[in-house]
């Protein structure tokens, strides 16, 4: 239909004010046919619904250009379609539908399906579009379109786009499903990032997508940028974008267990596995140590992305330092172990059925003993910085955050950049439009600048700044401070500083382009992962 709408406008300034189109005899003026559309849909029922619509849309604008023409044309009979085809996309032979050579566009909605919702058949589907590429089995299923797009175009000038789900473009996914595809020599021509798409449906429900046009073509390329999923779309003509849907240089950024520089390892922390018996909210912790005040030593600050970020108090009580002594001297908690070993036992996971046998422990267990850098798995994606903290051995922390242990404040400061944020911006992945970051992507993959003496000295100072900001504002929550609408200037002012300061220490003058930050830091990521 909007083809049809585009060539009507076209007409209608052909026609000017004429009465009669001008054209030999009664030449048919109207270009764009619905026999010139092509498709595939697996359901029988989507395929009757999908004919009818091309129906009515002709109809429609076959009368909205009677309108303009003063003219009548035969509509009836119906003409018959029979280029939408009823099977499965990812296992049909698209050539059989339409030769590449006689096509000029690939374009589609498919379906959104991320690699844990997929059947067995629907993994099936995508190992053998990839041809059992690395970690295809770990991909969205709309991936699967993408490969089979680019298979099929072959040497012919087709040009493809996709609405997706925004994941295709970011984190561990990018470089399983976009390395096969531009091993093709296809590119990418232009692109919306992460937008809301609102659903027609009732409970409107909501979805991130981006919408991602790709080929072996030549031209200029566009972006379509969004700052923030519900924002009007700026349109960017970059020199090339990448899979990140970045003006960087088409590298791709693998899971890595360790990181490319020499930095302290990252970790998570930990998994209790306990049923619930072994967290506590402030007032459970009073009520419970009211009946047994000989377990207090045994309590511990518990620190999940939630409780770090909004400055809610739980507890958590860890028995596994505590003797058989101890344990016979504490009723309530031997039954609290008594629980958690029940509960363990009852799960068909053998980790699980295995840690039922230590149940004062964890069942997935890091203490670590000195001081740590915390870092929030989930972050909205609102905050131009995702909160960053120290916190020390006495405060015990769940798998929702990411801990780095031995970290000094440089390695504070760095973290807490605009260098590193811009990165991880660009190659983590998404809980919806939040950021996700990772350790295995986002700090692994991180090339951290080389300083001299002073320009770490620096660093540390304007790291010490931004804590010291952030103890000016008592009563304040992370979230509050770190909200783009409530940021003290002071804390704002010393965030800039240190960026100031890191971005000397890369020997770089960008003055704050992020554009440029990201583009440098895939140059370095490039060079240090041997990619070019």
């Amino acid at each position: 239909m909007s083809l049809r709408k585009l060539e009507n406008r076209v007409i209608e300034d052909l026609q000017g004010d004429q009465m009669g189109f001008g054209l030999d005899g009664d030449a048919e003026p109207i270009e764009v046919s619905i026999n010139q559309f092509y498709g595939i849909e697996i359901n029988d029922f989507a395929v009757s619904v999908a004919k009818t619509a091309l129906w009515i849309a002709e109809e429609q604008m076959m009368e909205a250009t009677q309108e303009i023409l003063l003219r009548e044309f035969d509509f009836l009979p119906l003409k018959s379609n029979s280029n939408i085809r009823e099977g499965n996309a990812l296992r049909m032979d698209w050539g059989e539908v339409l030769p590449a050579e006689r096509c000029s566009y690939v374009i589609g909605n498919p379906p959104f399906l991320g690699a844990r919702n997929q059947s067995k058949e629907q993994k099936e589907d995508l190992v053998e579009v990839f041809h059992g590429a690395k970690n295809c089995g770990n991909v969205d299923y709309v991936a699967g379109w993408y490969m089979k797009a680019a298979e099929y175009v072959g040497p012919f000038p087709v040009r493809s786009a996709f609405v997706s789900t925004n994941s295709i473009c970011q984190g561990e996914q990018v470089a399983n499903i976009w390395k096969p595809i531009s091993d093709l020599g296809v590119h990418i021509d232009f692109a919306h990032d992460t937008f809301r798409w609102a659903s027609e449906a009732s409970d409107q429900a909501h979805v991130f997508v981006v919408i991602v046009g790709f080929s072996k073509l030549d031209g200029d390329k566009c972006l379509f940028h969004h700052n923030g999923p519900d924002a009007a779309a700026v349109e960017q003509h970059p020199r090339s974008i990448n899979a990140y849907l970045a003006d960087a240089p088409s590298v791709f950024v693998w899971n890595r267990s360790k990181p490319l520089c020499d930095v302290p390892k990252i970790g998570i922390g930990s998994q209790p596995i306990d049923g619930g018996n072994y967290l506590f909210t402030e007032l459970e912790k009073e009520g419970f140590l009211a009946s047994e005040p000989t377990a207090a030593r045994f309590f511990h600050p518990w620190l999940g992305s939630r409780e770090f970020l909004h400055g809610e108090t739980r507890w958590c009580l860890w028995l596994g330092n505590a003797s058989v002594s101890d344990m016979a001297a504490m009723p309530c908690c031997q039954e609290r172990a008594n629980a958690v070993r029940d509960y363990r036992l009852s799960s068909k996971r053998r980790q699980t059925l295995k840690a039922a046998e230590s149940p004062q422990h964890f069942g997935t267990e890091i203490i670590v003993k000195g001081s740590s850098v915390l870092v929030p798995k989930v972050s909205s994606e609102r905050r131009r910085y995702i909160p960053l903290g120290f916190i020390g051995p006495e405060t015990f922390c769940s798998d929702l955050v990411f801990l780095i242990p031995d970290a000094t404040l440089y390695h504070f400061g760095v973290l807490h950049s605009q260098f590193h944020n811009a990165w991880m911006r660009t190659v983590a992945g998404r809980l919806k439009s939040d950021y996700r970051y990772s350790g295995g992507i986002v700090y692994n993959n991180f090339i951290w600048p080389d300083p001299t003496p002073e320009q770490r000295a620096a660093i540390e100072s304007c790291a010490q700044g931004v804590l010291n900001a952030r103890e000016a504002h008592p009563g304040a929550t992370l979230a509050d401070l770190y909200d783009p609408d409530k940021m003290p200037t002071d804390l704002l002012s010393a965030h800039k500083e240190l960026d100031a300061a890191v971005e000397a220490a890369y020997d770089v003058d960008f003055n704050g382009d992020e554009e440029k930050i990201v583009a440098h830091l895939f140059k370095l990521y490039a060079e240090k992962a041997g990619e070019l």
